[in-house]
């Protein structure tokens, strides 16, 4: 086995990433005290921001080192954790990529970090959430950093596009964000020049996600999966009921606690996300539809073959919330009686932080229609201001004492500047 490690250890070292938008410092000033696990979709970068990772301490003249533990000749040895650590011996950084593969991850991550606490520094990856959210013996030892596609900024900096303050510098900045919401930010699309090699190899990230891992965790086939998956991309809310009725359209078997367990394991494998409307009861937060959103906006065009630009808008910033919000804060949605809606709205706890809504073309009918449910929120959640995310619309108004911001996607993608 030690020669399958010098391996990966080595191509570690030489291996040329691009940077990512995430703290190396901190995380490495964090594992000293936690064990880092970093989560997110596969292929996101997960495994990149490891060895970017072991590339700077190795620079800093530190001991580190680097396994996949996805190799097939040593992820099913049972004692292949063990046989690592006699490999690099008890101190240093020992980064571990994709840990959740390998037998007894948790009570080996518990152990060895309680008994070579200050000497060894783990720092660990999976594409599944299970990392995020451990078992008894690692609660409260896991400090986890969630890795999304590509930000639209990091999306610029990979594609070596500048933002220039003119006309055309404009022009430039809106013909990306139009590539960037229909092929995502996966980095390795990203990468590619031609478009139908984009959308071959987002359809085979598809597949993999769920079949690798979310078939896997349900404990169903990789064909049901995709089925569901498909349902998802096709539209805007999640109903379980609605769901189940497409299945037995279609002559295929399954129970509805199926496609609930579904939805839960395919957030766990961040391949969808399904936001619950705001509201204090849990039961209403179960009882009324999900809002469906996807791991990568490039999944649409990929499985569904279609281009919904409200829809890719929604999604694009449902992810750049997630990627700013710390994980102790949740998303929503809001809606009353009369059907008026706004798109998000994020807490922490019972104080409620952000309004967003999110606007393609604003006519004077929609104008009307989404400052209206935005104005509403406000006043029932007794927030004072909240953002309208718009194609090219700019600037501010106060309505019924609620000051409303207009801002373009791609301004509000970039922090607003």
């Amino acid at each position: 086995m030690q020669q399958v490690f010098d391996e990966w250890n080595t191509y570690a070292l030489k291996k040329q990433l691009k940077p990512r938008a995430t703290d190396l410092d901190a995380m490495e000033a964090n594992s000293l005290l936690k064990i880092i696990g970093v989560t997110g979709i596969r292929r996101a970068g997960k495994s990149s921001l490891l060895i970017l990772l072991h590339q700077k301490l190795a620079k800093e003249g530190k001991k580190a080192g680097y396994i996949d533990l996805e190799d097939s000749r040593i992820k099913d040895a049972r004692n292949v954790l063990d046989e690592i650590l006699k490999w690099f011996g008890d101190t240093g950084y020992l980064l571990l990529d994709e840990i959740t593969n390998v037998w007894d991850w948790e009570g080996w991550l518990s152990r060895n970090h309680e008994l070579l606490k200050e000497k060894l520094h783990l720092i660990v990856s999976s594409s599944r959430k299970r990392l995020a959210v451990p078992s008894k013996p690692l609660r409260g030892r896991v400090l986890t950093y969630e890795l999304y596609p590509l930000s639209f900024k990091e999306f610029l900096q990979f594609c070596g596009i500048e933002f220039e303050r003119t006309t055309v510098g404009l022009g430039k900045i809106e013909r990306a964000l139009h590539d960037y919401l229909i092929y995502g930010g996966f980095p390795e699309v990203v990468l590619l020049s031609d478009k139908t090699d984009k959308v071959k190899l987002l359809n085979s990230y598809f597949k993999d996600i769920a079949g690798l891992d979310v078939a896997e965790m349900a404990g169903e086939t990789p064909t049901t999966v995709e089925l569901f998956g498909k349902y998802i991309v096709e539209t805007p809310y999640f109903s379980a009921s609605k769901c189940l009725n497409l299945f037995k359209s279609l002559g295929h078997k399954i129970g509805k606690q199926s496609i609930l367990n579904l939805e839960k394991r395919s957030q766990d494998g961040y391949l969808f996300f399904f936001v619950p409307i705001f509201s204090y009861s849990i039961k209403d937060r179960l009882q009324y539809p999900r809002k469906a959103y996807l791991g990568d906006t490039g999944f649409m065009y990929t499985v569904s073959g279609k281009v919904d630009m409200g829809r890719l808008f929604e999604n694009a910033v449902f992810l750049e919330l997630k990627r700013r919000l710390p994980q102790n804060h949740e998303i929503h949605y809001w809606k009353d009686r009369r059907g008026a809606e706004t798109d998000f709205v994020t807490r922490k706890g019972v104080r409620v932080e952000e309004l967003v809504q999110v606007v393609v073309e604003m006519s004077d009918k929609v104008r009307k229609r989404e400052v209206g449910g935005l104005v509403s929120c406000a006043r029932e959640l007794g927030a004072e201001e909240g953002t309208i995310v718009t194609k090219d619309v700019e600037g501010s108004e106060t309505v019924g004492g609620v000051k409303i911001r207009f801002i373009p996607l791609w301004k509000w993608l970039l922090g607003g500047s």
